[in-house]
């Protein structure tokens, strides 16, 4: 949808809002009963959740009217029902368009046994902090809702994540950039994945899904190797079908790689890139089970194995200290027929 200019815009209505905007929510009941919700809406025919108090992650997301992301049986859930102990994780993991996982482990739950023996979670802490200093505005043609998160330790470690989320306020697409920082005077590993969730409808046996081709693909388990031949290809959902999970590794090709998912049946396409140079991986979760139907598109600074099988495998990043890193994950979505 093209923009109008601020003079046309208030010709035509009383007040931004009839079009476009961010409002606050607070939520009243179920699990998820006292969390904040911002909720944003483009007159491009995009609406989505940002979440401030679990991380600013991505919840509902929706264009046209359409539903694009994957939700758990879980639902949305307050922070205080995250707990960050063995086999927790399955009891509150909402989905959502996007869950950010780390900041110091990505992947199974893990014993640090060759760290300091620190416990971590499945897919870290980071999704359980709220954000501080938030802010959300729509002014200047674009939707911003920006907020701190920050996961410590006394004694351990100190990590800032300044996160800044935008959206043209005429147009259908959002981005999320992120500023990862060190706050202490020791090196810190680190670890990060976007965790980005498509469900039904977009997600069905009509749809295709496109990766860059100049890549390199290690499947997870023997089960994922032998439907290797069939990574790209959806179908409808199967009773008691195994996930499979890929990892793919894409040759730098001067810009930001990007991965597709299109239902040409419903007229909608996807769009994920992302900062290579930050998220050398895109890990895939292809799950067509029956009631845990998903496609996730996750770019990645490491693999998802665990802190420790990360650093055995020499693929744990680390931060200097007070040195920051940036991040950027971009989502748009488009007409397959335009």
């Amino acid at each position: 949808m093209e923009g109008l200019s601020m003079e046309s815009l208030y010709r035509h209505v009383g007040t931004e809002e009839q079009v476009y905007g961010v409002r606050r929510l607070i939520l009243d009941e179920g699990n998820a009963r006292g969390a904040a919700v911002y909720q944003v809406s483009t007159a491009g025919g995009l609406d989505f959740d940002v979440l401030p108090d679990s991380g600013l992650d991505v919840g509902r997301l929706r264009w046209r009217g359409v539903n694009v992301n994957y939700m758990t049986k879980n639902g949305y859930d307050a922070p205080s029902r995250f707990l960050p102990v063995p086999d927790n994780f399955d009891h509150t993991f909402p989905g959502g368009m996007m869950y950010t996982c780390g900041l110091l482990s990505v992947g199974p739950q893990c014993r640090d046994e060759e760290g300091d023996g620190e416990f971590h979670p499945l897919h870290g802490r980071y999704h359980g902090q709220s954000a501080r200093g938030l802010s959300a505005s729509a002014e200047g043609g674009v939707i911003r809702v920006s907020g701190t998160v920050r996961e410590t330790e006394q004694w351990r470690h100190n990590l800032s994540l300044k996160r800044v989320i935008t959206a043209p306020a005429w147009g259908s697409e959002l981005l999320v950039e992120d500023e990862v920082t060190n706050l202490t005077p020791q090196p810190v590993e680190y670890a990060l994945l976007y965790h980005c969730n498509f469900g039904w409808p977009l997600l069905d046996a009509d749809a295709t899904l496109e990766l860059p081709e100049d890549r390199k693909v290690t499947p997870r388990s023997p089960w994922a190797e032998a439907g290797l031949a069939d990574q790209c290809r959806c179908t409808a959902p199967i009773d008691g079908e195994e996930e499979r999970v890929y990892f793919n590794e894409v040759r730098p090709a001067g810009e930001d790689p990007r991965a597709r998912l299109i239902n040409r049946r419903l007229g909608i396409g996807a769009e994920l890139s992302w900062s290579l140079d930050t998220l050398p991986i895109l890990s895939q979760w292809k799950c067509m089970r029956s009631g845990e139907y998903v496609l996730a598109l996750e770019p990645s600074t490491c693999y998802t194995m665990g802190r420790l099988e990360e650093r055995r495998h020499g693929s744990m990043r680390t931060l200097a200290p007070f040195a920051s890193v940036r991040t950027r994950v971009r989502l748009r979505f488009f007409d397959p027929e335009d």
